[in-house]
């Protein structure tokens, strides 16, 4: 069909050589069968092989006949291939064709340059109407010339005894070879045989044996003749000759169906007796259809299957001495079809897939054939899972025999199957829709391509099924891809090429048939980034146990150099695969496990990255010895002449193969006594029988797989009995019982009967338990006299109970009891103590605690249940106790301290019910934080003579929480007051007590005092009420703090003598000593004037500022008229403190009180009010206090 391309249909979607085309067939489902019936519907005819040539062996000038003969109608024409190529047989004297198709070489030619005759034959058969299929390929073999590598030799032989006599000429000569004896034919009886290699044995040689042998290679007039060699029968002495092997077996191959000869013929006197075993399995010297034993002891299989594949091993013994020999018999199998490719009717453009499984041994490989033609795989004829054949976008030269041919080293077959092509389906009456129209790739990748199209515009009919065809440009082979759904009008067309032009169209099918076919689209797949495809011919091959040889060959696809390969392999059952880098094509992976499953696949690399990986490749490493010995071998006395001997496989890891067997070995146990062997099949145990009464034997046993024996168990002894006792009854019992009690354990030990040479005593069984001896028991050997009970509570009472056995059972039981001793608890050592414990400051409340153990590893990692007991206190107040707790790590925060406080640290570590000691001391001082209450005691006096100037004196808080930096005082006269209206004094912070001046005469006052630290301010004390003196008073009286919620006009009216108003006795006694001082204090007055005086202004200014509080205007005081501060509320954030101008005075109580340095010395302690002392409206002039504070 040709390819439709017009004008405006080819659209291009990207760069390359190549493009894509959608094309249709048409073809109806639904009326299969009218439409096969309307198109000349073809059947299969039948045509195949009748007989087929098989491999023959001929001589130099004799004749040969390969057979071949087919059926079909009609006849179908026979003609012959040698090596591939036909051969003319017109005009050839020597070879001709006969009637039924088989080739006659009347007599074949060969020599040593000239060997036209010698090679591989097949029979080809052909109808001209159907097409060709072509047989199994034939070898035919000429013998060369006889060739003796070896003669017959003159020789003597015992009566009775068995010789060989040497013949040995090229395998394929054999079934040529003929002895004579005297220079007559030899018969061949159960006495005589030819072995594999031609030699001649004669056993159980008597009188008639004697003669002159010769041996003939040939037939006809072709035959050659060995020396003569002369056999002299002799009389047996008597005389003790050592066994020795005239011929071993051999390993052997054979294929199944054939005959396997496995020689074993041994000489020797006494006449030794041969026997065979099978993986260790002993074959009965009986002959059967099977198996027949041959000239004495050679074995000779019949029709050898799978099966009979395995070690087999002959034993020769005389009884003074046994000898055997291994070989390994392995059994190939011919190709087999499992599956036969089928007779199959196809469309073109269809796909079709025939199916060739096969099995055989060694793997067969696959190969197929197309009348007569090899196909070779392309992008249309695909070989899938190495035997099954896909041929994909069916043409008509597609139609005729397709065959698959099998073959493997050992044979060859093949199956032929017929493909007709049907004609297209005829199309029944009614309307047909309309082409589809739009046909376009929505989607175009490296290796797939999407089609979407529109509905016809005249589809007559609902829910069309629509067909893509599409081929390669350049080709003319089209494939079909089917929506699969009616109505669908789009399809995904996968496993394109890359950079590959494709020809696309449509076709949609209603009820009445096909509709023409869309507009060709012409499409082109991208370039795809070339990384290297799977290396071809990837192989893997066990070269030892420990070893395995991977190959592979370069790449068919990939863009580039390959740079290298990684080789990838798993071992079966594990979980991570591991790889290696290999820069060749091969490798051998040495360290592997001994007889173990292994996958290996490779993955080819190239300036691309990695490419596409090989199919898994699964080879066993071969097997070895065994690398360890059988387990638990143990020995059981049955008899005075025999001993039992059991034993375990040695461990999976260590077998290295198939336990095909094991060997025990056993000797007296004497000096130079010689050691036997028994070879024993599979099983586990053995009954050594023959031996000697009252003898002690040692025994051991090896594994044997294929490869041999592994290491033998140690030797394990045991004594046979004196005599064969009476062990028709039970045991006596014991004569004597005797325990000796400890604390967790008894020590039992006892007497044998006193007729333990009467009746067999196989062993002692000990029974005990708590009040009854039928709790356990335990048995022990008849040689034992003593046992020790583990495992028991101190300080119990136990009853002990004592038996002989036999295999009657057990006799008469001996009680004993005893109480266990007191366990006495020794005072478990005390554990190391921690060591280096740090603490680490992390807070004013918390402090990190860490520690080492010099009881654990290096890492320190705990492994164990041991715990930790960390305690803490603090020396102040002296008697304080010990807080601890317990941590599982090296590790613990101890939180809740107290701030600004020196603590002690120790830990101890308990395992148990050890412990250790405290370990040594770490101390830690947590860090300070902001006071947590108030300066106590606040007291205000007024100072004596100056009643304008109080002093306020208090302790510092209970709770400072660190060092003291500072106090606030705040005075108002109004308690009401908001805080930042009140009048602040800042005190140093050493200092306790501090005189406020020129305060207004009998005025209430209320004092608030607030401590501050290095973190902080702290909570302010209740306010304390003081009423300044009146005018008249000069009372310096002090007063003790009032309660701000006392009746203040009591205060006020001066009743009260604990607010600052004086009774009238202490005016009168105050007036009287004034009076009596006047003169005194003006002179001191006049001295102290001029000092005074440049003091004078800034009283004046503290006056008005008291008398200004009174109206809610209080401002901070200071000791500068000259400087004016920055307002706190706006500028606190730059505020500091600077030096003083002046020395503080000596006197503490007459010194002026600094202002605060920065906003947060201002800052009171309650979190309510926070902030609000900086937000007075007042200010203040001059800075010469304000350091003073710091």
């Amino acid at each position: 069909m040709a390819v439709r391309s017009p004008p405006g249909s080819i659209v291009r979607v990207t760069r390359g050589l190549f493009a894509v085309s959608i094309l249709f067939s048409v073809w109806k489902k639904q009326t299969w069968a009218a439409n096969t019936a309307g198109s000349g519907f073809r059947t299969f005819t039948p045509f195949y092989f009748l007989t087929e040539p098989a491999d023959t062996v001929t001589l130099r000038g004799f004749a040969a006949v390969l057979n071949c003969s087919a059926y079909a109608d009609p006849t179908p024409k026979i003609e012959w291939k040698k090596d591939g190529t036909f051969l003319n047989l017109v005009s050839d004297d020597r070879r001709r064709l006969l009637p039924d198709g088989s080739l006659l070489i009347t007599s074949v030619v060969h020599s040593k340059h000239n060997k036209p005759d010698e090679g591989i034959y097949q029979c080809v058969a052909t109808v001209e109407s159907l097409g060709s299929i072509v047989s199994h390929t034939a070898r035919l073999s000429v013998a060369g010339l006889p060739r003796f590598s070896s003669q017959p030799e003159s020789s003597s032989v015992y009566l009775g005894d068995s010789i060989v006599l040497n013949c040995d000429v090229s395998p394929e000569l054999v079934p040529f070879v003929q002895w004579e004896q005297n220079k007559a034919p030899r018969e061949l009886d159960s006495r005589v045989a030819i072995l594999l290699n031609g030699s001649l044995v004669i056993s159980n040689a008597n009188e008639s044996d004697a003669g002159l042998y010769r041996c003939a290679v040939g037939g006809g007039s072709s035959i050659k003749y060995s020396e003569e060699a002369e056999i002299k029968v002799l009389q047996d002495t008597g005389e003790e000759r050592p066994m020795v092997f005239l011929r071993q077996p051999l390993p052997l191959t054979r294929v199944s169906g054939q005959t396997a000869l496995l020689t074993c013929v041994v000489s020797g006197y006494p006449i030794p007796s041969v026997r065979w075993s099978h993986n260790l399995k002993e074959i009965l010297n009986e002959n059967s259809e099977k198996l027949t034993f041959v000239a004495g002891g050679n074995l000779q299989i019949s029709s050898v299957t799978e099966e009979d594949a395995g070690i087999y091993t002959c034993v020769a013994d005389n009884g003074n001495q046994t000898i055997q020999a291994h070989a390994e018999l392995s059994i190939q199998v011919p190709p087999v079809f499992r599956v036969k490719p089928s007779n199959t009717h196809a469309h073109e453009s269809r796909d079709i897939v025939f199916k060739c499984e096969v099995t055989g041994k060694p793997t067969p490989t696959v190969k197929w054939v197309k009348n007569g033609d090899m196909v070779i795989p392309s992008d249309y004829f695909k070989i899938v899972e190495d035997h099954d054949l896909q041929v994909l976008g069916l043409v008509r030269s597609d139609e005729g025999f397709y065959q698959c041919i099998v073959e493997n080293e050992v044979g060859n077959v093949q199956a032929a199957a017929q493909l007709i092509i049907l004609e297209p389906a005829a199309t029944p009456g009614g309307p047909l829709p309309s082409s589809p129209r739009d046909v376009v790739a929505s989607l175009v990748s490296t290796r797939f391509i999407k089609l979407t199209w529109r509905m016809p515009a005249d589809p007559h009919g609902e829910n069309l099924i629509y067909h893509v065809f599409y081929s390669k440009e350049s080709m003319n082979r089209e494939r079909v891809e089917n929506t699969t759904r009616p109505g669908e009008m789009q399809v995904t067309i996968q496993n394109l090429l890359p950079e590959t032009v494709y020809y696309f169209r449509v076709v949609a099918l209603n009820q009445h048939g096909a509709s023409e076919s869309s507009h060709s689209l012409k499409v082109e797949t991208h370039p795809e980034v070339q990384v290297p495809g799977p290396a071809p011919n990837f192989k893997a091959t066990s070269v030892s146990s420990t070893s395995v040889s991977v190959s592979w060959e370069t790449p068919l696809s990939g863009n580039g150099e390959i740079q290298s390969y990684k080789l990838y392999y798993l071992e079966k059952g594990a979980d991570n695969e591991q790889d290696i880098d290999v820069s060749g094509q091969s490798y051998t992976l040495n360290g592997l496990k001994k007889y173990t499953e292994y996958t290996f696949r490779v993955v080819a690399f190239n300036k691309h990255g990695p490419g596409v990986s090989t199919q898994d490749v699964t080879v066993r490493t071969l097997s070895d010895v065994p690398s360890a010995a059988p387990q638990n071998l143990t020995l059981g006395v049955r008899s005075s002449q025999s001993i039992l001997v059991q034993w375990q496989p040695p461990p999976l890891g260590s077998q290295n193969g198939l336990i095909v067997g094991y060997k025990a070995r056993y000797r007296k146990t004497t000096r130079k006594s010689e050691t036997s062997e028994m070879l024993v099949d599979a099983q586990l145990s053995y009954l050594f029988t023959g031996l000697e009464r009252d003898t002690e034997y040692s025994f051991r046993v090896v594994a044997l797989t294929v490869n041999g024996s592994g290491p033998a168990t140690d030797w394990v002894s045991a004594e046979t009995f004196e005599s064969d006792l009476d062990e028709s009854r039970v045991p006596d019992v014991p004569s004597s019982l005797h325990v000796r009690p400890l604390v967790t354990n008894i020590v039992v030990s006892w007497t044998p009967p006193e007729n333990q040479h009467q009746v067999v005593v196989r062993g002692y069984a000990i029974g005990y338990g708590l009040g009854s001896p039928h709790a356990q028991t335990v048995r022990v050997d008849h040689k034992q006299r003593y046992y020790t009970i583990d495992n028991l509570d101190p300080s119990s009472h136990y009853v002990i109970s004592l038996r002989a056995f036999n295999n009657v059972g057990e006799g008469i039981p001996l009680y004993e009891s005893a109480v266990t001793r007191q366990h006495t608890v020794p005072e478990p050592s005390p554990m190391l103590p921690p060591v280096g414990v740090q603490a680490t400051i992390l807070g004013s409340d918390a402090v990190r605690l860490t520690w080492a153990d010099n009881s654990l590893p290096k890492n320190q990692k705990i492994t164990d249940s041991r715990y930790y007991t960390v305690r803490w206190k603090t020396n102040i107040p002296a008697n304080t106790k010990y807080k601890m707790a317990n941590s599982t790590t090296l590790i613990y925060l101890v939180t809740g301290l107290k701030p600004n406080t020196l603590y002690e640290f120790s830990v101890m570590v308990t395992k148990g019910r050890r412990s250790s000691t405290w370990s040594m001391t770490a101390h830690g001082t947590t860090f300070e934080s902001v006071p947590s209450s108030p300066p106590k005691d606040v007291t205000v006096v007024s100072k004596e003579g100056k009643p304008r100037t109080i002093i306020v004196n208090w302790q510092p808080p209970s709770e400072a929480n660190g060092k003291m930096t500072g106090y606030i005082i705040y005075y108002s006269t109004d308690a009401q007051a908001e805080l930042h209206d009140w009048v602040i004094e800042p005190v140093i912070g050493n200092r306790l007590t501090h005189q406020i001046q020129e305060l207004t005469l009998d005025t209430p006052y209320y004092f608030k005092i607030q401590a501050r630290n290095s973190k902080g301010m702290g909570p302010m004390s209740e306010a304390v009420l003081f009423r300044t003196p009146k005018a008249s008073s000069i009372s310096g009286k002090g007063v003790r703090p009032s309660d701000p919620g006392s009746n203040s006009g009591s205060t006020l009216g001066g009743s009260n003598s604990h607010h600052g108003s004086p009774t009238s006795l202490d005016q009168n006694m105050l007036l009287t000593i004034i009076v009596s001082l006047g003169v005194i204090i003006v002179l001191v007055a006049v001295v102290i004037a001029a000092i005074c005086s440049r003091r004078s202004s800034s009283h004046h200014k503290k006056k008005r500022a008291a008398s200004k509080s009174v109206n809610g205007s209080h401002k901070y005081k200071a000791n500068s008229k000259d400087v004016k501060p920055p307002d706190l509320w706006i500028h606190h954030e730059r505020l500091e403190l600077k030096p003083t101008d002046k020395s503080p005075e000596t006197n503490p109580i007459l010194t002026d009180t600094p202002l605060p340095r920065s906003p947060q010395d201002l800052t009171p302690g309650d979190s309510t009010t926070e902030g609000s002392i900086h937000q007075h409206s007042n200010s203040y002039r001059g800075e010469g206090h304000w350091d003073a504070y710091i």
